[in-house]
């Protein structure tokens, strides 16, 4: 009972320090997108497995994401140095922690098992993005002196994934840039 107050509290201090980041949220989640087909068909896979009653719904303690660290998250250059720092990091911890060996995801990196998330029954969004903006990114894709990643755009498309080209699709790549 004490959380819930507290939390009540935290949610309504917020909406009044912070007016702008509810009024955001609520007109739209994605608001660095440009509304094109990736966009909205993220947002239609989301209310899906969101809202109950829906043949898709999944409670939200039952709901995972997974983010593979080809620039989504960081950038990747000079190197892929982020990634390789969080697997070395799980594996470091693993002796005090003898349950991952059996917990998603730490089971697939202690495994080396790629392929966890593909797997399973219920809702799946599986998408990959295309390192288009030279200008405001990196532009890599079939023909990169960093790393060739035709053979994951040809699989994508070939399983049906949702293409999210970061020059078109996107308006902002970084939280600096001017909207």
């Amino acid at each position: 009972m004490r959380r819930t107050k507290l939390t009540i509290l935290a949610l309504i201090c917020a909406t009044r320090l912070f007016p702008g980041i509810v009024a955001a949220q609520s007109a739209d989640p994605l608001p660095s997108w440009n509304d094109t087909a990736p966009k909205k068909t993220i947002r239609a896979f989301f209310e899906r497995v969101t809202k109950q009653g829906s043949l898709d719904f999944a409670p939200a303690a039952e709901r995972i994401a997974v983010f593979d660290n080809d620039g989504t998250l960081w950038a990747e250059q000079p190197m892929y140095f982020q990634l390789a720092f969080a697997l070395d990091r799980v594996k470091a911890l693993a002796p005090q922690h003898p349950e991952w060996k059996k917990q998603q995801p730490f089971k697939a990196a202690l495994e080396a098992d790629l392929k966890t998330g593909f797997g399973g029954s219920g809702a799946r969004f599986m998408g990959r993005v295309q390192h288009t903006d030279a200008e405001r990114e990196w532009a890599y894709d079939r023909k990169s002196s960093i790393g060739r990643l035709d053979k994951a755009l040809d699989e994508a498309q070939a399983k049906g994934w949702t293409i999210v080209d970061m020059k078109k699709d996107w308006k902002v790549i970084y939280p600096f840039e001017e909207k």
